[in-house]
């Protein structure tokens, strides 16, 4: 929103602009290690995505070469999953988005035979490890402005963890708080980097049209709509 503004100037624009969401593979993960940022300082990142055949604008029967396949290739994915987190986690320098410096982020994007849902399995290095405990806190407690301003679209609670060892599953969690939540699961220590965990959200809900609407409604709050 802050670059509105500078893009009016630019196009010689009084009332219309362009508002973009970010790609539909980031809302499974970035969500997750937004609240971390600030307190513990992520350092480094590990992701491979597992994306929906709808994330492609597919269905079963128009993309029959992914049934019992996993395709390891999604054309630019991977560099935009790389880059543009580290431009949500930027900031606005006159008329310019000035990336983030960190954390260091290292993709693997995979098309899978499902038909909605993006996972993420992430792997994260930070620069004061926290506890487990913590880092569960701190998903269960996140609450950002979509919350504050209670905005239709908006789920109640964004970040759900979960306990089992087997979960967060598309079939079973992609549609938590009318698809518009973020699922995560599976937190642990690891060897290489400080923690891993499991991450999943739906990939047209959340990740697209969801979100675009989700976008609208703050902008409308925060009167930029007539």
């Amino acid at each position: 929103m802050e670059i509105i503004a500078a893009q009016r100037r630019r196009l010689g624009t009084k009332r219309g602009f362009v508002a973009v969401k970010s790609n539909c593979s980031l809302q499974s993960y970035v969500p997750a290690l937004h609240p971390l940022m600030k307190d513990f300082g992520v350092s480094k990142v590990l992701v491979c995505t597992y994306q929906a055949i709808s994330g492609a604008g597919k269905t079963f029967d128009r993309m029959p070469e992914i049934l019992d396949n996993v395709i390891p290739y999604i054309g630019g994915e991977e560099e935009k999953s790389e880059k543009e987190p580290l431009k949500l986690w930027g900031h606005i320098d006159g008329d310019q988005i000035v990336c983030a410096e960190a954390p260091l982020i290292t993709a693997q994007c995979y098309r899978v035979p499902v038909s909605d849902g993006h996972t993420a399995a992430v792997f994260a290095s930070f620069e004061k490890k926290p506890t487990k405990e913590q880092m569960i806190e701190a998903w269960q407690n996140f609450r950002g402005p979509a919350q504050e301003m209670e905005l239709p679209s908006a789920p109640k609670q964004f970040l759900h963890y979960f306990d089992q060892p087997d979960r967060p599953q598309p079939k079973l969690d992609r549609m938590l708080e009318n698809g518009m939540a973020v699922s995560i699961g599976r937190l642990r220590e690891d060897i290489l980097f400080d923690y891993k965990f499991t991450c999943m959200s739906h990939n047209t809900l959340r990740g697209a049209a969801g979100g675009g609407v989700l976008l609208a409604e703050l902008l409308a709050v925060k009167g930029y709509l007539d």
